[in-house]
C-alpha cells in the first residue's frame, strides 16, 4: 500500500516537472497535480491498456513508439477530466507524455525494489 502511495507522488511530481518544461502543459496546484496524476493512472490502466492492445500491430511497426501517442492521446483525456490540467495541443501532450515517460522511468530505476518474502 505504501509503494502504491509513493508511486502515485512520484508521478504527481513528474507531471509537476513535465509542467515546467513542456510548453503548453499546465498544471495549476499540486492538488491538481495529484489528481491529474490518479486519473491519468486510471485512464491509462483501462482505456489505456484497450488502445495498446488494439494498436498492437502499429506499435510493433513503429517499434514502440507509437506508445507515446497513446499515451499522449490518454493524457489528453485526463486533461478533460480535471479541473486545473491543461494540455493546449496534441504536440504538447505527444512531448509531455514522451517527457512524463522518460521520468518515470527514471524514478523506477531510483527506487528500491520490494522485497517479496
Amino acid at each position: 500500500m505504501l509503494r502504491l502511495v509513493v508511486n502515485w507522488i512520484l508521478s504527481a511530481c513528474a507531471l509537476v516537472v513535465v509542467s515546467r518544461l513542456v510548453p503548453g502543459f499546465h498544471i495549476d496546484s499540486p492538488g491538481t497535480a495529484l489528481a491529474a496524476a490518479l486519473v491519468f493512472g486510471f485512464l491509462n490502466a483501462t482505456v489505456g491498456l484497450v488502445l495498446k492492445i488494439i494498436s498492437l500491430p502499429a506499435v510493433i511497426l513503429s517499434l514502440g513508439v507509437f506508445l507515446v501517442v497513446i499515451n499522449a492521446f490518454v493524457l489528453e483525456m485526463a486533461a478533460t477530466f480535471v479541473p486545473g490540467f491543461h494540455i493546449r495541443n496534441f504536440y504538447s501532450a505527444f512531448w509531455g507524455a514522451l517527457v512524463l515517460s522518460v521520468l518515470q522511468l527514471i524514478f523506477r530505476m531510483a527506487a528500491p525494489e520490494e522485497k517479496r518474502s
